[in-house]
């Protein structure tokens, strides 16, 4: 029985060795994967800096109050130094003031903002655009038949753009007070007119104008009265 005790005890310390090993990996993984990071409360790491000095996994940011203007933290995620998914923004004081929704480090869809008391004061609504590729397709009246619909090709200028509806809440009663609707970034009544300022073209000639005959019955009338006299 002794002897089995003396054989047994290197294979605990070997088996202890080796679960400490196990734990240790990820940590010596992560250190030489990430150049710089910072560790949570809980053990996690968080503020990645990746070899290619590029932000990801998840970050939290910190904003101190400046010139008067309110300081905030927000936390969320990051690929490739873009903010991606959604995003959490608090104030210093750790109450909720918005929730947005990021694609490729742009702002897309449905993005909610409330006031310090946590009342919803604001939904707005944006689309992120690929600089890649900034352009679209959307479906306008045509000029000549307002009741048929025509493709039209725009540009966009930015690479996130106001597109939806957006609501104004009053904080007090949750009722909505204001809303307007965008579309690629300009509400609707603007995009007509700059529709109606570039009207499409068309192969009908011009008709020419045909002045009226003044002058010759002026002189029909003059004639006459010579004769008359």
């Amino acid at each position: 029985m002794q002897y089995r005790d003396i054989q047994d005890k290197p294979l605990i310390s070997a088996i202890k060795m080796m679960l400490c090993f196990s734990i240790l990996l990820p940590c010596i993984a992560n250190a030489q994967y990430w150049i710089d990071y910072k560790l949570s409360p809980k053990g996690d790491t968080i503020n990645r800096i990746d070899k290619y000095n590029r932000k990801q996994g998840p970050w939290w940011f910190r904003y101190e109050e400046v010139r008067g203007e309110p300081g905030f933290e927000e936390e969320g995620y990051f690929y490739n130094d873009k903010k991606q998914g959604p995003w959490r923004k608090f104030s210093l004081m750790g109450d909720l003031i918005a929730r947005e929704y990021f694609i490729a480090g742009y702002r897309d869809g449905q993005q909610l903002y409330y006031n310090r008391m946590g009342d919803l004061i604001r939904e707005e609504s944006w689309k992120a655009v690929d600089p890649a590729n900034p352009y679209d397709t959307i479906m306008v009246p045509d000029i000549d038949y307002p009741e048929r619909m025509i493709k039209k090709i725009i540009k966009h200028e930015s690479a996130e753009i106001k597109h939806g509806v957006w609501k104004y809440y009053d904080p007090v009663m949750g009722t909505v007070t204001r809303t307007e609707t965008f579309v690629f970034g300009q509400p609707p009544q603007v995009v007509n007119a700059n529709k109606n300022t570039n009207p499409i073209k068309t192969n009908v000639k011009p008709t020419q104008s045909v002045s009226p005959p003044e002058s010759g019955a002026k002189k029909n009338t003059q004639t006459q009265k010579k004769g008359k006299n």
